[in-house]
């Protein structure tokens, strides 16, 4: 099965995040098992979902592991011209789907490579680790490498399929999602000295996350190898009140951190926390009874820093060629392996440009770029 052939299959499986990705994970199975390739489930704590390791070659230390995702972003309100769950071949080079390039034409680059994998004497083994739920925080994978760690021999390195346009990337920011919920007191609109707006509240605390942003970058904390050169915060969402002439009872919002490599989450969101207990102050002197409250929504996914990578490094350009390595804004798994002291680079075809977008697409010669690189590790891990 070609790479595109497998990808048509993959794509055909709507494992939006929300949605179980167990019908995915059988096939891949079912493959594995044709060719006598072991493998393991890893499962969410309802079992509606899994992620799948499984290895290619000798059961020693050493070796690559191959990451990626097997969940994808919603389609609902974009406006598509095909079925985004059916590979479409427009015939302008390019295939169109859900998931195409983020991140199912790595993973079909990868399982096409299987049988030509097998039929080799690798000296090392080739590893596939497949996640659930990284669209939303990265959540799947912790377990499956806590389980790679302490159930097998130690990986060399760690190269994750995010879509890079097959450029080997080496830094990404960490990322925290947010909500925060400002309670006030409500009154007639008319009465606002009896009253404790949860919206002026909120939108005074929404006001200061973006100037923290600016203070960050006038304290020169910044890194040239990212577009936007500084930890990045931003609100996404926000709510409340029930009518003009009342004043609001509750808001809440949702927001996020970006950290840089360099920075810390912890201690960028005390910087918020300091202001918060300011303005919470101010408002329970009025009413006692109001509050913000903040919670995370995810475990921060770790940042991935440009750090005891030269081994992959070294191997992607033996597989690739010499190609510069960058940093990309995103975040993916590569901080939380990384984490666990694997050497890990980002390294797929297609672009990021084209994830999450209506009409998602990879084009052919991404598509054969990866294939074309699973072919040159397979042959670099097989016996002299």
């Amino acid at each position: 099965m070609t790479a595109a052939e497998m990808l048509d299959r993959l794509v055909g499986f709507p494992t939006v995040s929300r949605e179980s990705n167990l019908d995915l994970i059988d096939f891949v199975e079912s493959l594995l098992d044709a060719h006598d390739v072991p493998h393991w489930r890893v499962e969410s704590d309802d079992g509606r979902k899994a992620n799948l390791l499984a290895r290619i070659g000798p059961n020693v230390a050493g070796g690559v592991v191959l990451s990626g995702h097997t969940d994808v972003v919603p389609v609902e309100g974009q406006p598509w011209s095909t079925d985004p769950f059916t590979l479409t071949d427009k015939g302008d080079g390019r295939l169109y789907a859900r998931g195409t390039c983020d991140m199912k034409g790595f993973i079909a680059c990868a399982l096409s490579e299987v049988p030509r994998w097998v039929s080799l004497n690798l000296e090392k083994p080739i590893w596939l680790a497949f996640s659930y739920d990284e669209e939303v925080g990265c959540i799947g994978a912790p377990r499956m490498i806590e389980r790679l760690m302490a159930e097998h021999p130690r990986p060399a390195a760690v190269i994750v399929g995010e879509p890079t346009l097959m450029q080997p990337v080496v830094a990404h920011k960490g990322a925290t999602n947010l909500r925060t919920t400002v309670t006030g007191r409500a009154s007639h609109s008319s009465q606002v000295n009896q009253g404790v707006s949860a919206i002026h509240m909120a939108a005074r605390l929404v006001t200061f996350i973006e100037d923290v942003m600016a203070d960050l970058k006038a304290e020169g904390r910044v890194d040239e190898a990212f577009n936007v050169v500084h930890s990045s915060l931003h609100v996404g969402k926000i709510s409340g009140g029930t009518a003009i002439n009342i004043m609001a009872r509750e808001c809440t919002f949702d927001w996020e951190i970006r950290h840089l490599p360099s920075d810390r989450f912890e201690a960028l969101v005390a910087r918020i926390n300091a202001y918060t207990t300011e303005l919470e102050g101010d408002m329970q002197r009025r009413a006692p009874e109001t509050s913000i409250v903040t919670e995370t929504l995810n475990e921060t996914v770790p940042a991935l820093a440009d750090d005891n990578n030269a081994e992959v490094l070294t191997l992607c350009h033996a597989l690739l060629g010499e190609r510069p390595a960058g940093a990309v804004a995103y975040a993916t798994e590569a901080g939380q392996f990384q984490r666990h002291g694997l050497p890990t680079v980002i390294c797929g075809p297609g672009s990021i440009a084209q994830a999450h977008q209506p009409d998602e697409y990879i084009e052919h010669d991404q598509l054969q770029a990866g294939t074309r690189f699973m072919a040159a590790l397979g042959a670099r891990l097989q016996q002299k």
